[in-house]
């Protein structure tokens, strides 16, 4: 499968809860959004049975209807206590498709290894899913180096191979480079989907000190987004919506930088935020709600950022690394 560098990431599409979807975007807004990144080269589409309780699906599924391009859709399964089970996969993928008014799916990743359930077991259940012919490809989702090999083997084993493992990867969350994760993604050909690229709108420089993150969002959605990261303990760019004034502040020397080397590209922070991760040979999916969004975003293909400009992006992001374990 051809992916495009760039990719959309569906988490808020239909969320109700943490996203204000009804209220601050609609069902147009997010048809809109869709058609403009595919009108701009965008084909990868990657969406989840949670995410806004099976709605996003649904209306990927409906947007995608209306288009005679070939796109790329991935959809995940998450374990929980009461699918532990090979068949719950199984079972989950069936009901995506439903959702998704689709006989297969491109990519089917396994969101997130629940450890009362082995990992071989999902694997096998991923294995069957890739036989079932009702997906064309498998991959992992928010797994560490040493798991990933793991699973290379696995399938190695049984005549397949993995295709992808979609982790949080951005300036202010390079644990999947330091670790040694997007060497051995390179090293195996397997594509790193790198999701929050922009740290869940903190790398595009919109949140002041006067306005943090902290601030946008309701008692009811900084819950939501606690219980997200208790989850997916992984995910800093959740504790990120979190951040106060003093963190703002901390991190405003990468911010400064985004806008210099957006300013001598003509670009935005956001696609300098995003351009950065592609050239560390990843695939960012970001979210879009509207038509502004989708243009903007489009606006970090067709360039590249300079070997100094990746460099400088690298050295001071480095010093804030901490933010991903203490956000």
């Amino acid at each position: 499968m051809m992916v495009s560098p760039l990719g959309v990431g569906t988490w808020s599409w239909g969320d109700h809860m943490i996203w204000g979807y009804g209220q601050s975007y609609t069902r147009q807004d997010l048809e809109t959004a869709f058609r403009i990144s595919v009108e701009k080269g965008i084909n990868f589409f990657d969406t989840a049975e949670a995410y806004g309780w099976g709605q996003a699906e649904r209306l990927l599924g409906q947007f995608v209807r209306l288009r005679t391009e070939p796109l790329v859709i991935g959809t995940k399964f998450l374990p929980s206590p009461w699918r532990l089970r090979k068949s719950s996969l199984l079972a989950a993928l069936e009901n995506s498709l439903n959702r998704l008014d689709m006989e297969r799916v491109d990519l089917y990743q396994f969101h997130k290894h629940f450890p009362p359930v082995s990992f071989e077991t999902w694997m096998d259940s991923l294995t069957e899913a890739l036989e079932t012919g009702k997906t064309r490809a498998v991959g992992i989702s928010n797994c560490n180096c040493h798991q990933m090999l793991q699973a290379v083997d696995l399938f190695s084993e049984r005549g397949m191979s993995l295709s992808s493992n979609q982790v949080e990867f951005s300036l202010l969350n390079r644990e999947p480079e330091y670790e040694g994760l997007l060497e051995a993604c390179h090293q195996q050909g397997i594509t790193l989907i790198a999701y929050s690229p922009l740290a869940m709108g903190v790398l595009t420089g919109k949140y002041t000190p006067e306005h943090p993150p902290i601030h946008k969002f309701r008692l009811k959605e900084r819950l939501a987004l606690h219980a997200y990261s208790l989850v997916l303990p992984a995910c800093s760019a959740a504790k990120a919506c979190q951040f106060g004034p003093d963190e703002i502040i901390q991190i405003q020397p990468l911010i400064d930088l985004l806008g210099d080397i957006a300013a001598a590209h003509d670009k935005t922070p956001t696609q300098v935020a995003l351009n950065w991760v592609m050239c560390k040979g990843a695939v960012p999916i970001v979210g879009v709600k509207n038509e502004r969004q989708a243009l903007e975003n489009a606006g970090a293909l067709g360039w590249s950022l300079k070997g100094t400009e990746v460099a400088e992006l690298d050295e001071v992001s480095s010093k804030m690394q901490h933010f991903a374990d203490s956000a």
